[in-house]
């Protein structure tokens, strides 16, 4: 049986957690050379590239010709009577990105007409990050929460990166500090530590590499050692230990989506049909790991869904506008939803998306030297193989 050493945000290295403790402030010192002249402070995103004009949100003939085709796309899953609102942002949106010189990256969880219609490029979180990293474009806009943005930021630190509502956060990734992880190493002084793609750029600058759903395993065993620390999701965790030999010592964060599903929920669904295929993501409780018919990543649980026969029935057991988005691809699957929604996620509309566009808000920053060792533990994990 693997070993799990369980460290909580509660008694972590029997410290005080950083969030509770009060912040040092700095004494202020004199200013250098007074009487000169200030350096001109950094412009922002908005003084770099101005502010546009709102355009018309009519739903005029045109717009409708102009979206015709990406309506084809979420047909089944948006009602017709929802389109003449969605349909003028559209337009708008795709617009603007060629006068801005921008893409959109949508998440999987974002809603159908973002992820159809207006995004350049989806998936999970990493695969985001690595596609803007790769593209020309001079603007990044994060469909998704902040330490995504964050993300793209570290990878592609170049390029302006917008996300459209500053406080789409994430549960899991408040769950950990830099500071926490400081005093994890002092508490287990050698023993590697990974970190999950889900974590603060400051997170990420103190571990030694980072890792996703799909290759944490992979990542775990590659430092050939018996105990890692793997944090901060306590399920991914768990996932992990009970399919390695290596001991894992666990952080208590979790995703306030996944953990809200349980087996006997699941349970319930396969009685009302034996034939029923559950999907379930590794951030999940163990019992609803053990309920399912496969556990994986994003990336993973929609290759599944696309091996189930026409007809099928499928309980994708994660966020709501995933099984929304994986529908519109898969239209001869029938998906059974328990439906949890981000509500972090879901700050993220049409509308902020042409506001950050306009206004070219919210700009994410990410401190050099941060970003810097943030960049080396991600890069460490996209060239464990080389």
């Amino acid at each position: 049986m693997t070993e799990q050493v369980v460290a909580t945000n509660e008694v972590s290295c029997g410290v005080e957690p950083a969030a509770r403790r009060p912040r040092r402030v700095a004494a202020s010192k004199p200013a250098a050379g007074r009487g000169r002249r200030e350096a001109a402070a950094p412009k922002t995103a908005a003084e770099r590239f101005g502010v546009l004009p709102r355009p018309s949100l009519d739903y005029t003939p045109e717009v409708a010709a102009a979206t015709a085709h990406l309506y084809e796309r979420v047909a089944h899953v948006i009602p017709a009577i929802e389109w003449p609102f969605h349909a003028p942002y559209v337009k708008a949106i795709n617009d603007l990105k060629k006068v801005r010189d921008a893409v959109i990256l949508a998440h999987n969880y974002m809603t159908p007409e973002i992820y159809h219609c207006v995004a350049d490029f989806v998936g999970d979180s990493l695969q985001l990050a690595r596609l803007a990293e790769k593209t020309s474009a001079k603007v990044i806009v994060q469909g998704g929460v902040h330490f995504m943005a964050e993300t793209s930021k570290v990878l592609s630190p170049e390029k302006t990166v917008l996300i459209p509502d500053g406080k789409a956060g994430c549960s899991l990734a408040a769950s950990i500090t830099a500071e926490d992880v400081r005093l994890l190493r002092r508490r287990y002084p050698g023993v590697p530590v990974v970190a999950y793609v889900n974590t603060s750029a400051e997170v990420k600058a103190e571990v030694d590499v980072t890792c996703t759903s799909s290759n944490a395993i992979e990542v775990v065993e590659s430092f050939g050692v018996d105990r890692v620390i793997c944090l901060p999701d306590q399920y991914l965790a768990r996932w992990v230990a009970a399919n390695s030999k290596v001991k894992i010592i666990t952080w208590k964060g979790s995703c306030e989506v996944h953990e809200r599903f349980t087996g006997e929920e699941l349970e319930a669904y396969r009685a009302a049909d034996p034939n029923v295929r559950i999907i379930a993501h590794p951030e999940c409780p163990p019992d609803v790991i053990a309920a399912s018919d496969f556990a994986g990543s994003t990336a993973k649980m929609i290759d599944f869904v696309k091996t189930v026969p026409v007809g099928g029935r499928v309980v994708l057991v994660t966020e709501c506008s995933m099984a929304d988005n994986v529908a519109a691809e898969a239209p001869g699957v029938e998906f059974v939803r328990p439906c949890n929604l981000c509500p972090h996620m879901k700050r993220i509309t049409l509308p902020k998306i042409l506001d950050a566009l306009l206004e070219m808000k919210e700009e994410v920053v990410v401190d050099p030297e941060v970003a810097a060792r943030a960049r080396r533990a991600v890069e460490r994990m996209i060239h464990l193989k080389n």
